[in-house]
């Protein structure tokens, strides 16, 4: 394969599995955590670059100490998981920013830390974003239930026995992987659209859990895909142009799922709730 025919497939990769991580994280309303996660990755990948290891590398260990580092903050008396997370994102993104400004010949160019480079990735990113699909598919095919149960109803999550404590440390390692395994192709402050876009847009037009676990992925994927296209044909940033090809997409499916809710209605059938049907019993 070529550059462009590695950047389509990493696209189909990375978009997938941001669209089905993307789930979880609007559904638990995690997309401000998701969003200090993606910025918190900025000075792994410097201190990676600096020392000549691996960015990804890099990038997973900063995020797992940044994970703990929300969860301690969290904890504090009258603060919360909202205060942690934007402690952390400012935090990160100005020790990437001090770090970068005191290695002013960093071999890796700094901006595709940030916006990606999707066109330069190679089959070690590929690979990985491909295992981390297939990690995300396995562990929601086989724990969605209990993910989508401790999410919409954690006090009968735990009334049944359960530990809540278990199904968040799931979908945070999911988060977590997720945002480091795109985090070469689409940057560390692109990468939250990827994420929480296709997910917001699939939740317009079903109502399902189940559905939009399906949908979001494709959503995903194809604007990943179209934005290496528009990339490619007007020479244009390739991450900037996925992340405009996804606010579309939002947009267009909050106008279909509007237009589509009325008819509904008007045929005597119960409108789409707005809180997903979950898996559970089903």
């Amino acid at each position: 394969m070529g550059f462009f025919e590695r950047a389509l497939l990493e696209a189909v990769l990375a978009g997938g599995v941001a669209g089905l991580v993307g789930t979880f994280v609007v559904l638990r309303r995690r997309a401000f955590f998701t969003t200090a996660l993606t910025h918190a990755t900025f000075p792994g990948a410097v201190v990676a670059a600096v020392l000549g290891v691996s960015v990804v590398l890099g990038a997973a260990v900063f995020s797992i100490a940044l994970v703990a580092l929300m969860t301690l903050i969290s904890r504090v008396r009258e603060q919360g998981a909202q205060v942690a997370a934007g402690v952390v994102l400012t935090f990160g993104f100005a020790l990437g920013a001090l770090l970068q400004s005191a290695n002013p010949s960093l071999p890796i160019s700094v901006e595709s830390f940030l916006v990606g480079s999707i066109l330069t990735v190679g089959w070690g990113d590929i690979t990985l974003t491909a295992a981390m699909f297939a990690i995300a598919a396995i562990v929601i095919a086989l724990r969605g239930r209990h993910l989508v149960f401790s999410t919409v109803d954690e006090l009968g999550y735990r009334a049944a026995g359960y530990r809540p404590w278990v199904a968040e440390a799931t979908i945070v390692a999911l988060i977590a992987g997720t945002v480091v395994v795109i985090m070469p192709a689409i940057g560390a402050i692109l990468a939250i659209a990827l994420i929480v876009g296709p997910a917001v847009a699939a939740r317009q037009l079903v109502s399902s859990t189940n559905a939009v676990l399906v949908l979001a992925p494709l959503i995903g994927a194809a604007s990943a895909v179209a934005g290496v296209f528009l990339s490619r044909a007007f020479s244009i940033a390739a991450g900037g142009a996925i992340t405009v090809v996804i606010a579309l997409a939002v947009g267009a499916c909050v106008l279909i799922g509007r237009m589509l809710r009325p008819r509904t209605a008007r045929r005597g059938a119960p409108q789409p709730s707005r809180t997903p049907r979950t898996l559970v019993g089903s």
